[in-house]
C-alpha cells in the first residue's frame, strides 16, 4: 500500500504535553529541580581524538535464537551485531512495504480513547483495581482499602510482559509493574497535606508488580483474565533479598535490617525486560521522591550523595515518612540505598522471594534488558532516565544454562550477581559540525563509536573490585552516578528503555528528551545529543562488541516535527512518516521492526505507539499505530504477530482535572473516574501489519 499524506497538526512550542501534576507524583517534578549531575566530566568533543576507530569493531559471527527458559522467551545469541553502513536516504522506488508496517497509520489526535487503525480492533485486558487474586473484593472507587488493593492489580501500569504457559495452549503469565501513585485522582477530596494512613497504604499496596495469568482468545488478540496459581501481587511491602556486592554492606544496614540484606519492597517501577530463563526485570527509577527531610542533613558527603540522586528539601509529595520512619534520612539515613536497584521476579513460584541485584549499580533504572551472546555470556543493558545522566551494561562472568529446569532456573536467577558493570563514553564522527541546531553532517547521519569504561567487577565468591579510584566497590556499587562521574562517562539526554534486536544484535536505546541541553551552562550539544533545549527527543542504534568494550553508534531517529529542518528520520523521505515525540519505551515485533511508544508528546497531540523500519531502502520509515486517550502516556509495549499490548498509564492527568471534574473517563465511559490499564489490539481475521 502507499502511505497517504499524513495530518500534522504540529504548530508547538515545543513542551513536553507532560501535564505538571504528572511530573510531581510520577518522578517528583525532576524537570524543576537543579539537574543532579553537576559533576565536570568529560566534554563529548574533547574525547574525539581518543575515540575508538570505528574499523576497529570486531564485527561478524551469525546469530542463532535460543528458545530456553520457561515459557520459551526468546532472546538473540550473537557475538556480535553486523556491520553496514548508513543505508542512502529512503526515496525513490521502496520496493514492497516491510512486513509487519502494512497499516493505515493513526493520525495525530487528542481523542479520548484508544485509536487504532482501520480493520483493527482493541479491548481492556486489566485495569486498576480488578481482581488479581480470587478472594479479591470488587472494586470500589468510593471505598479502597489496603487489604483490598493488596489482592487488585495495581495503578499506574508500565512495563508489561507476556510469558506463555508452557503445556496450556493460549495461556500467558501476564506481568506488569506499576510505577507510582496519583493520590489526587485516586481518592476523592484528597487533602495533600494530610493523607490519612489508609491513603498511605493503599498507596504502598498500589505500587510494585501484579502477576496474571490470562487466556488468549482463538482467532483474536484478545486476552482474558484468569485466576491461576501463578497469580500474584507484589507491592511496596514485599520483602526482597538483597545479592551482590552491595548486599551486607553497612551502607544498607538499618536497625530493621541489621544484615543489609532485606528489603521491604520496591517503588517507582518503570520498565522492564523478560530473560531468556524465563523471568522479569522491572527497574526501580525515581525512588527518591518517597524520602523526606534531605535538607536537614549536615554532613557534607552524606548530603552531597543525596543530592546527586535528586534527594533535596523537606517533606516529601505523599507524606509516607510520617507513617514510617524508614521514608525520612535523618531517621534512617540508610534505607534510601535500599532503592534504586534492578529487581528480578520469578513468576513461575508464587511464593519465591523477589531480588535486588547490586552488581548492577544503583541509578534510577529505567529497566534492564538481556542479550546473550553465542557462547551463553549474558550482557544487561540499562539508561539512568535522568537529565545528562548515563548508559550502562553489565557483562556477567557466568554462561546461562539452557533448559526450565529448577536447577537451571536457580542457577540462571545468579546471572546478574558476578561479572563487571561499566558505564559509556561515546565519540562523534564530525564535531566540528555539530552547532546544536541538530542540522546533519555532510555525511547525512549522526555517527560515532564509544567504549564501555568498567567500573566494577563482582567475582564468583561474592567479593567485589572497585575499578574507580577513591572509591571501594561497595561505593561504587550505591553510588554508581558518583562512579560514573569521576572516569568522565558521556551526559545523555535522558536514557531510557534500551532494547537489542532479537534478529541483529544492535542495541537501541531511547532519549527521550533534555530541555536543558546547552541551555544555562549546562553541557553543549554533541552527536549523539544534537540539539540544544531538546523537547522531542532521539533514538540511538548501537553495533556493541556486547561481551567486549567497544562500540560504534549512529542516530536512528532525531525525533520531532517532519516538516522542521532539526529531524531526521533514517535517511527516509520526512513527507511520508508520522510525527513523533518523546521516545520513552522500545520493543521488536517478529520481523524485527522497532516499535516506540512516548511519553508527553511536544506535538499537540496524545501520546502514541509507532513502528519504525530498520533496514532496507524504507529505513527509518515511523507510521504511528495507536494514540492513547487524554492525558495519558503509552507504556509496556508488547507486539506479537497477532496482537499488539500496551501499558496505559495516568489517563485523565490533566492540570485543569480534578476527582470531581474527569478530564477522561476512560475506560469505562459514561461518568465513571479514568483508571490505569492494559490493552490489546489485534487485526479482525488476520495479523498486525500484514
Amino acid at each position: 500500500m502507499r502511505i497517504k499524506d499524513l495530518p500534522l497538526f504540529v504548530t508547538h512550542d515545543g513542551k513536553s504535553s507532560r501535564a505538571n501534576i504528572t511530573c510531581r507524583y510520577k518522578c517528583g517534578d525532576a524537570c524543576s529541580h537543579a539537574v543532579p549531575n553537576v559533576s565536570g566530566g568529560a566534554y563529548f568533543g574533547d574525547l574525539v581524538r581518543n575515540a575508538v576507530s570505528r574499523r576497529g569493531v570486531l564485527r561478524g559471527g551469525a546469530m542463532a535464537v535460543l528458545a530456553v527458559g520457561a515459557g520459551g522467551v526468546l532472546t538473540a545469541c550473537s557475538d556480535d551485531a553486523s556491520a553496514g553502513e548508513t543505508p542512502a536516504p529512503g526515496t525513490g522506488d521502496l520496493g514492497p512495504v516491510a512486513r509487519g508496517t502494512d497499516f493505515t497509520p493513526v493520525a495525530p489526535n487528542t481523542t479520548d480513547a484508544v485509536t487504532v487503525p482501520d480493520g483493527y480492533d482493541q479491548a481492556v485486558v486489566i485495569r486498576w483495581g480488578d481482581p488479581v487474586l480470587p478472594d479479591a473484593p470488587a472494586f470500589d472507587i468510593a471505598n479502597q482499602t489496603a487489604a483490598a488493593q493488596e489482592k487488585q492489580f495495581g495503578f499506574n501500569n508500565d512495563f508489561a510482559g507476556l510469558l506463555p504457559v508452557e503445556g496450556v495452549p493460549n495461556a500467558y503469565l501476564l506481568v506488569v509493574n506499576h510505577e507510582y501513585t496519583t493520590e489526587p485522582f485516586m481518592f476523592a477530596g484528597y487533602d495533600a497535606e494530610n493523607p490519612t494512613e489508609e491513603q498511605v497504604r493503599i498507596g504502598w499496596a498500589n505500587h510494585g508488580l501484579s502477576v496474571v495469568q490470562v487466556k488468549g482468545e482463538p482467532g483474536t488478540g484478545r486476552l482474558t483474565p484468569e485466576f491461576g496459581q501463578y497469580n500474584r501481587r507484589i507491592t511496596g511491602l514485599t520483602e526482597f533479598a538483597v545479592t551482590g556486592p552491595a548486599a551486607g554492606s553497612d551502607l544498607l544496614k538499618t536497625t530493621a535490617d541489621p544484615t543489609g540484606t532485606r528489603v521491604l519492597g520496591t517503588l517507582n517501577n518503570c520498565s522492564g525486560g523478560l530473560t531468556p530463563w524465563g523471568t522479569v526485570l522491572s527497574g526501580e527509577e525515581n525512588f527518591n521522591q518517597y524520602f523526606a527531610n534531605a535538607e536537614q542533613v549536615t554532613d557534607p558527603v552524606v548530603a552531597g550523595r543525596l543530592a546527586r540522586y535528586g534527594i533535596e528539601g523537606g517533606a516529601s509529595e505523599r507524606k509516607w515518612e510520617r507513617f514510617d520512619p524508614r521514608f525520612d534520612v535523618t531517621a534512617t539515613p540508610n534505607e534510601v540505598n535500599r532503592f534504586g536497584w534492578v529487581v528480578e521476579v520469578n513468576p513461575w513460584d508464587a511464593t519465591s522471594v523477589p531480588v535486588k541485584h547490586t552488581a548492577l549499580g544503583r541509578f534510577k533504572h529505567e529497566a534492564a534488558t538481556i542479550h546473550v551472546t553465542a557462547d551463553g555470556t549474558v550482557v544487561a543493558y540499562s539508561g539512568d532516565d535522568e537529565r545528562f545522566d548515563y548508559m550502562y551494561k553489565f557483562v556477567s562472568s557466568r554462561k546461562m544454562q539452557d533448559g526450565n529446569s529448577q536447577a537451571a532456573m536457580r542457577h540462571n536467577m545468579t546471572l546478574l550477581d558476578a561479572g563487571t558493570l561499566y558505564v559509556a563514553q561515546l565519540t562523534g564522527d564530525n564535531p566540528d559540525a555539530i552547532d546544536g541546531t541538530g542540522t546533519l553532517p555532510e555525511g547525512g547521519a549522526f555517527t560515532g563509536a564509544g567504549t564501555w569504561i568498567p567500573l566494577l567487577r563482582t567475582n564468583e565468591d561474592g567479593s567485589a573490585e572497585s575499578l574507580v579510584d577513591g572509591m571501594s566497590a561497595d561505593e561504587v556499587a550505591v553510588f554508581t552516578r558518583l562512579a560514573g562521574d569521576k572516569v568522565g562517562a558521556t551526559k545523555m539526554d535522558r536514557p531510557e528503555d534500551f532494547e537489542p534486536n532479537p534478529a541483529t544484535g544492535k542495541v537501541y536505546v531511547a532519549l527521550t528528551n533534555n530541555s536543558k541541553r546547552g541551555v544555562d551552562g549546562k553541557p553543549a550539544a554533541d552527536e549523539a545529543n544534537p540539539r540544544v533545549n531538546n523537547k522531542n527527543g532521539q533514538v540511538l542504534e548501537i553495533d556493541d562488541d556486547h561481551a567486549g568494550t567497544a562500540f560504534t553508534w549512529n542516530l536512528l531517529l532525531v525525533c520531532g516535527d517532519p516538516e522542521a529542518a532539526d529531524t531526521y528520520f533514517g535517511g527516509f523521505d520526512k513527507s511520508q512518516v508520522s510525527p513523533i515525540s518523546c521516545p520513552d519505551n522500545l520493543a521488536f515485533d517478529p520481523h524485527g521492526n522497532l516499535w516506540i511508544s512516548t511519553d508527553g508528546n511536544a506535538l499537540k497531540s496524545n501520546d502514541g505507539l509507532f513502528a519504525v523500519v530498520l533496514d532496507g531502502p524504507r529505513r527509518g520509515e515511523t507510521k504511528q499505530f495507536l494514540t492513547v486517550p487524554i492525558g495519558a502516556e503509552t507504556c509496556g509495549p508488547i507486539v506479537q504477530e497477532n496482537r499488539v499490548v500496551v501499558c496505559v498509564q495516568h489517563p485523565g492527568e490533566t492540570d485543569d482535572a480534578s476527582w470531581d471534574a474527569p478530564a477522561s473517563h476512560w475506560p469505562d465511559g459514561g461518568a465513571a473516574q479514568p483508571r490505569p490499564a492494559v490493552v490489546a489490539a489485534w487485526k479482525s481475521g488476520g495479523l498486525i501489519g500484514a
